[in-house]
């Protein structure tokens, strides 16, 4: 393969960071997928990829693709049978009018939803079904909406399933469970714990006056789906702990409740694969397409030679790269950022405790903006369409108390 020219290089990278600026911004509302698609072709054009390479590219994702759509699938089958409206609402009834109560149940709920089934189904599902619970009390709802925004990153790292991300980050090199727990567990259940102090003492005065229940009852149960999800929860713990794929175990979980629930109630069935997000696939093969052609361009060598000097510097050097890491992520989003990293730490031999605060950064660090994240992107999408805005300003107010103590803890308690 012939070296690039410093204009080739040049064009790669500012083709590169044009894609990720139009997936962020989306200029008149363009799909997302448009713009990582449109640039992977041209960044594979500009470094001279060929068409072998570029799907080569393509199908190193395949697991992530998997696994993104089995966990959308879930989700969506979870809100077409309103499961996270019948929790939420028992939540309302068991905290006996304290809001400080309430708000441990949710940010317990949205811990345990993300761990099981990916920080993604905590944003589209529990934070929707909270909003319209929450909306039969006369509590402020943002408290709870910023808790299950910020669970969804800080427990994203407790388990493997926990975030695609981390599937992006080690590939076919993901840890299975135990490794995992050794590595990780420490240093989540931490991110977790602070992350709710750091809430609970922003929003403390709001949280101090009870609450009433002006309608208390809803209709339906959704038993039988609430019990297709947490079949599916135990697979991927199983498939994690087996060290069975668990892209594929998603998936495959996803299409047996599918189709379990289209026997008796065909409309929700087709609901949740109408309204699954397919468009995630294109999205990040164009930013695998992308990575491809920045590696290309010489640009992941330099985090390699960053991963590695913060070898040397033991304690510091775990800081340093998660620091860099975490300022990248909220700068381009995490996805393209931990296809980047993923790329370096599955290429180069980078010492186990900086591979694995990059993941810390990766997953943990976009809480502190509105742009660190897909998941919360998301969040902002659902709380748009229910007429509530939240700038980034105001989020960054929160980000900074919330994420400094949690990352700093998580990054010095990982191994």
């Amino acid at each position: 393969m012939p070296a690039m020219s410093s204009v080739e290089s040049a064009a790669v990278w500012a083709v590169s960071a044009c894609a990720v600026g139009g997936i962020l911004v989306r200029p008149r509302r363009t799909p997302e997928w448009v713009w990582a698609v449109a640039g992977g072709a041209l960044a594979a054009a500009v470094s001279a990829m060929s068409a072998p390479e570029v799907a080569r590219a393509v199908m190193r994702g395949a697991d992530v693709y998997a696994f993104l759509i089995g966990i959308l699938s879930l989700a969506e089958l979870a809100r077409a049978e309103r499961v996270f409206d019948v929790i939420a609402l028992r939540f309302v009834g068991a905290a006996g009018g304290s809001q400080a109560r309430l708000f441990a149940w949710i940010y317990g709920a949205g811990t345990l939803v993300t761990a099981l089934l990916s920080n993604d189904t905590t944003v589209v599902v529990l934070t929707p079904a909270v909003l319209a619970v929450l909306g039969r009390t006369d509590v402020t709802p943002l408290p709870y909406l910023y808790a299950c925004a910020f669970v969804a990153n800080a427990a994203s790292f407790l388990l493997p399933v926990s975030n695609p991300a981390n599937l992006v980050l080690f590939g076919h090199g993901l840890p299975s469970l135990l490794p995992w727990l050794q590595a990780f567990g420490g240093a989540a259940i931490a991110a977790i714990v602070l992350t709710y102090a750091a809430l609970r003492l922003f929003y403390r005065q709001a949280l101090h006056e009870p609450y009433h229940v002006s309608d208390p009852t809803m209709g339906r149960t959704a038993t039988w789906t609430a019990a297709l999800l947490t079949a599916s929860a135990a697979a991927l713990i199983a498939a994690s702990a087996l060290g069975v794929n668990v892209g594929y175990t998603a998936l495959g979980a996803a299409a047996v409740c599918i189709a379990a629930t289209g026997i008796r109630a065909p409309a929700s069935a087709a609901a949740a694969l109408q309204q699954t997000t397919w468009s995630i696939v294109p999205l990040v093969a164009g930013l695998f397409v992308i990575v491809a052609a920045l590696d290309r361009s010489g640009a992941i060598n330099l985090i390699r030679t960053v991963m590695v000097r913060s070898e040397s510097l033991a304690t510091g050097g775990v800081i340093s790269i998660g620091a860099v890491v975490t300022i990248a992520s909220n700068l381009f989003n995490n996805l393209p950022v931990a296809l980047a990293s993923g790329v370096a730490v599955q290429s180069t031999h980078v010492a186990p405790r900086i591979a694995d605060a990059t993941l810390v950064a990766v997953d943990l660090g976009p809480n502190l903006s509105v742009s660190g994240s897909l998941a919360t992107l998301l969040w902002l999408v659902v709380l748009r369409r229910e007429g509530i805005n939240v700038t980034a300003w105001q989020f960054l107010q929160v980000g900074a108390l919330v994420l400094l103590p949690a990352l700093v803890a998580a990054l010095l308690l990982v191994r």
